[in-house]
C-alpha cells in the first residue's frame, strides 16, 4: 500500500498514455514541485461529483503518473505533460489543509500486451486516423497490434461520457474493454 497526491480531473488516464496539463492551483503547484523533487508519481482519477477547482468525489480507480515535460509560462502557470504508469484502487482518501488529496492506494495487476484480434482491426484503423493530428502522441509508441494499447488510446481520445471511460479504465479484460467500445460506439455510427 502506498500513499500517492492526488490530481482530481473530468478525464481517465491509462498507462502509456499522455495527459497535458496546466497547471495555477497552489495545492497543485506545490504537488508538482514535490513530485519532482521526490518519486516524480502522483495519481489521477475521475471526479465522480464536483469540479476540478474545489472539492470533488472520485472513483476508486485511477493511474499513476509521471512528469516527462514541463514548462512555466506568464503570470505564473504551470503546463506540465505526465505519463500514465500503473493503475490503482483507492482504499481511503484524505484532503490536506491546503486542498490536495491523498489516496492510499493499492496498485493493480498490468494488463499484459494481446493481440488485437482482426474483428478490431477497424478499431485499430480509427486510432491511426485519429492520432495522426494529435501533437500530444507524437512520442507515444505506437502498438496498433495490441488490443491494451488500441482500447486505452481509443478511450482516452474519444468523447465518450466519463463514467463510460471509468468503467472501461475498471475493466480488467483487454478484449472485454474493446467489446464494450465497439458496442458504445455503435450508437454513434448509427446516428452519424
Amino acid at each position: 500500500m502506498n500513499e500517492l497526491p492526488l490530481f482530481p480531473l473530468q478525464t481517465v488516464l491509462f498507462p502509456g498514455g499522455p495527459l497535458a496539463l496546466r497547471v495555477f492551483e497552489a495545492r497543485y503547484l506545490d504537488m508538482v514541485a514535490r513530485s519532482l523533487r521526490g518519486e516524480n508519481r502522483f495519481g489521477v482519477v475521475a471526479i465522480r461529483q464536483g469540479a476540478e477547482v474545489g472539492a470533488a468525489t472520485t472513483y476508486d480507480v485511477g493511474t499513476s503518473a509521471k512528469i516527462v515535460d514541463w514548462h512555466q509560462e506568464s503570470g505564473g502557470l504551470l503546463m506540465i505533460v505526465a505519463m500514465g504508469c500503473e493503475t490503482f484502487r483507492l482504499s481511503e482518501t484524505e484532503r490536506k489543509p491546503d486542498g490536495l488529496y491523498v489516496g492510499r492506494v493499492a496498485w493493480l495487476e498490468a494488463l499484459p500486451p494481446q493481440e488485437l484480434p482482426s474483428a478490431h482491426a477497424p478499431l485499430a484503423a480509427l486510432l491511426r486516423r485519429l492520432l495522426e493530428p494529435l501533437p500530444l502522441y507524437r512520442k507515444v509508441t505506437p502498438a496498433f497490434d495490441d488490443a491494451v494499447w488500441v482500447g486505452a488510446r481509443l478511450i482516452e481520445i474519444l468523447p465518450l461520457a466519463l463514467a463510460f471511460k471509468q468503467s472501461l479504465l475498471e475493466t480488467q479484460d483487454a478484449l472485454l474493454r474493446l467489446e464494450r467500445l465497439a458496442a458504445g460506439l455503435r450508437p454513434l455510427e448509427e446516428g452519424a
